[in-house]
């Protein structure tokens, strides 16, 4: 039999959240080789922070409230920042400049996402395997890292396949200010 947490995870990390959008956005502006240390980041930085929240510091954190507050401050002003760059982004042709998220911008991200936290907390929770903090760790952070290897292929691929649709300038904005609203819209979840 199959455990259910890897549905769980592979339901809550394959539904659009700031790792989609900007894979997506980076295949479609940069390409999919370009983009596969901005992947390989989110596969490890999610790995880490499902594993860390496995190990009982999730639940640690959630008994702190000025430190969660902290946390989701830093993570909507880093998100914004990121959606307001993409807002502003331009053809990858007309910058030469831009460049993909690197490996460890990819995992460091993860420490401020605040859709990775919630889908760990929630798995940790409702698909507990009655291990040893270690072990519980290395089960949640191996699960989500190698499901989140596949969604993070197929994101990637689908941005590097839509930047076929998006000949024009015009084109171009439209799908930067869509990515760069539904990324600010992670912002504002945060405190909801």
């Amino acid at each position: 039999m199959i455990d259910p947490l890897y549905g769980f995870v592979f339901l809550g990390l394959f539904s659009p959240g700031p790792n989609v959008i900007l894979l997506t956005a980076s295949g479609a502006r940069f390409g999919f080789r370009p983009t596969l240390p901005h992947l390989a980041g989110v596969v490890v930085g999610v790995g880490i922070t499902a594993g860390l929240t496995g190990a009982g510091i999730g639940a640690a954190l959630a008994t702190m409230p000025r430190l969660e507050m902290l946390l989701r401050i830093a993570a909507a002003g880093w998100i914004l920042y990121m959606a307001w760059r993409l807002w502003f982004a331009r053809r990858p042709d007309a910058d030469p400049a831009a460049r993909p998220m690197s490996f460890i911008e990819a995992v460091l991200f993860q420490w401020v996402n605040p859709k990775v936290w919630a889908v760990a907390l929630a798995a940790a929770s409702a698909y507990p395997g009655g291990l040893s903090p270690l072990w519980e760790g290395l089960r949640l952070g191996s699960a989500f890292s190698g499901i989140n290897f596949g969604v993070c292929l197929f994101w990637t691929a689908a941005g590097t396949l839509l930047a076929y649709l998006l000949q024009s300038p015009l084109a171009w904005r439209v799908f930067n200010r869509i990515m760069a609203t539904a990324l600010a819209g992670f912002a504002a979840l945060l405190f909801v």
